[in-house]
């Protein structure tokens, strides 16, 4: 289990997190949200050990290891599948030292410990890690160094996957990886063997992904059941509820306060004014709950060209005059919601660049409307901005002839005010970097919008916006994301860019994840081969197994009674210390009464969560030992 309890951490005046506690037992996967600056990214360094608490305490098991996601890309000359087999550094030591080792007892010892870590299979799972992040069987045995900064991002995520920490720290891991690999990661974490603390902004990812989310607001930590949907409309529920209460409260408290002030001077009703004078200074006040500002985003409206926008018919695309998209012909329409579909490097940004007018056709032909404007979005543009500019400077640059008021206005529409119009570029947020382009590539008021990966450094308010900005708009979009959740919410078409070749696709977001998944389900099979097969094939060996397993489960259903039962008891003599507390006629004339049945509490609270944690664990095993049982008869 990993409890904080009590935790303080401050950034000089500033209070992240004030007397926080949570809870999270082994094996959960907890999705860990908040408004950007909550302390999401110090939270995970603080249990690291990478930060120390100004107060409180961070505890976990002593045998636990722990991986957060790095900061920094793997380099080298190793190949993909040896860099990512070389983060286990116990797994390399091993091997280094099976080789030279001479001792039979220390031989025992090595071979014992590769044949706990699995160390056969190794290879074959850092190969599938690394399938599933996109890179196929040629690309894993190429260097390290042949890859560019994302694509090395994806290799570090694949080796801390691979080293399977019993607690895994994932802060954004999605954002190196497009929608394919997101959707496999997905999957990949809801059968993830150790406890799980994930930093997302991603819905979909934290609606199918995680069982609780940890939300950080105020200082505080509060753990809720589900995924975010559920988190949502539960919160939202407590605050109604709390606001009802302190309506409830406020209306008590002016009551009484209205009978203070009228019978406070008058002797027959003296006594009865000073015990409300002192029921109001008991009166402990609900605080009222603020939302911090929302963000809002507002593309322009366009005016009204004719269909089509854009036309092609047999039209080739790439780049040194060698194709990458072949026989492309299709039309866009001013009504159009396009997302393209396809795994990174199959051309959708190629496709994108075509729309936009920055690449030329090899081939065929591309007609387009005289007066048509496009906005295109990609996150590179952020690296062009001047960073010494202020977002007001950049509009000017590129439209001298508006007004400073129009540009101002224009800024508001994507949550720039008065001040961070004028705020340095290099102070700005990613997200608030991504909303200056927004702003910057609808200035012109396009009839298109090309947004290559539009929701990076976006939290969540920030993409419910751009979503809702998305369908106001009145003119086409054509939309590449990771983000299924966007997708879903704004589009109704898809193109699948695969194969040199851009076709419609007719399933929604739910066939395209099974066929996803079904493909990589199918190469893992074909991947084991005859190998798996012969292992497998002898029945007669699997019946022995089966009996085996079958009368290991008598005991281990036992254990799993009893330590039912031991949950049962601990949670009865908890509820009846809690009634007793609360009962004034407990204590009498004892004032040390009080203080000891806090301590049995706490005693009582800890126990049960070992209990709780040790039921979890059998429930686990016994569910996994009735799945080999069904799988080998």
């Amino acid at each position: 289990m990993l409890n904080i309890s009590n935790l303080t951490y401050r950034i000089g005046a500033r209070v992240l997190f004030e007397g926080a506690n949570v809870a999270i037992n082994a094996g959960h996967r907890v999705g860990l949200v908040g408004r950007n600056g909550t302390g999401k990214t110090t939270l995970l360094k603080l249990i690291t050990g990478a930060l120390s608490p100004s107060e409180g305490e961070i505890d976990l098991p002593k045998r636990w290891s722990i991986g957060i996601t790095s900061q920094e890309a793997p380099h080298g000359p190793k190949s993909l599948i040896n860099t990512v087999m070389g983060a286990d550094r116990e797994l390399v030591d091993l091997f280094a030292e099976a080789e030279t080792a001479t001792d039979p007892d220390r031989i025992a010892a090595i071979h014992t410990r590769l044949a706990d870590k699995d160390a056969h299979t190794a290879e074959a799972r850092a190969a599938v890690i690394l399938a599933g992040l996109g890179f196929d069987e040629v690309a894993q045995q190429k260097p390290c160094n042949d890859f560019s900064g994302g694509w090395r991002m994806r290799v570090a995520l694949a080796g801390l996957l691979f080293t399977q920490p019993d607690l895994l720290l994932l802060d954004e891991p999605t954002n190196h990886l497009d929608l394919e690999a997101t959707i496999w990661l997905e999957d990949y974490l809801k059968g993830y063997p150790g406890t799980i603390l994930l930093v997302s902004h991603d819905r979909d990812l934290l609606n199918r992904s995680v069982d609780e989310i940890l939300h950080l607001e105020n200082g505080k930590m509060t753990l809720y059941k589900g995924g975010y949907d559920r988190f949502e409309e539960t919160r939202r529920m407590r605050l109604d509820q709390n606001e009802k209460q302190r309506a409830k409260q406020s209306a008590k408290r002016a009551e009484m306060e209205s009978f203070i002030a009228r019978f406070r001077a008058k002797a027959s009703k003296a006594k009865q004014a000073q015990s409300r004078i002192k029921m109001l200074e008991k009166m402990q006040p609900i605080a009222e709950h603020h939302e911090e500002g929302s963000i809002s985003l507002m593309f322009p409206e366009p005016e009204q060209l004719a269909p089509p926008l854009i036309n092609m018919d047999k039209v080739s695309i790439g780049y040194d005059g060698k194709a990458v998209l072949n026989n492309l012909s299709l039309r866009l329409d001013p009504e159009d919601r396009i997302a393209l579909l396809g795994a990174n490097g199959n051309g959708k940004s190629t496709f994108v660049k075509l729309l936009a007018g920055k690449l030329e056709p090899l081939a065929g032909e591309s007609s387009k409307s005289g007066k048509l404007r496009v906005g295109y979005f990609a996150q590179h543009q952020s690296e062009e901005l001047d960073m010494n500019a202020t977002p007001v400077l950049e509009m000017q640059r590129r439209r001298p002839q508006d007004s400073e008021t129009a540009l101002r206005s224009h800024l508001g529409r994507f949550g720039f005010g008065q001040q961070k119009a004028v705020t340095k570029i290099s102070s700005l947020s990613g997200g608030e970097k991504a909303r200056l382009l927004f702003a910057l590539m609808t200035i012109a008021k396009p009839h298109i919008l090309l947004l290559d990966e539009p929701t990076n450094h976006l939290d969540m308010d920030s993409r419910q916006a751009l979503a809702e900005a998305i369908n106001a708009f009145e003119g086409a979009v054509v939309l590449i994301s990771h983000d299924p959740y966007i997708i879903e919410l704004t589009v109704d078409r898809f193109l699948l860019v695969e194969g040199g070749r851009v076709q419609n696709y007719d399933g929604d977001m739910d066939d395209y994840r099974e066929h996803l998944l079904g493909s990589a389900a199918n190469r893992r099979s074909q991947r084991r081969g005859d190998n798996e097969r012969d292992s497998s094939g002898n029945k007669k060996d699997e019946r022995k197994r089966a009996a085996e397993k079958r009368n290991a489960l008598g005991p281990l259903k036992k254990r799993l009674q009893e330590s039912e039962k031991a949950v049962a008891r601990l949670e009865a003599a908890r509820t009846k210390l809690r009634q007793s507390m609360a009962d004034p006629k407990t204590y009498g004339k004892d004032v040390h009464r009080l203080l000891d049945m806090q301590k049995q509490l706490g005693q009582i609270e800890k126990n049960l969560a070992t209990a709780e944690n040790d039921w979890l664990n059998l429930q686990a095993e016994f569910e996994q030992a009735q799945t080999e049982i069904a799988a080998a008869q």
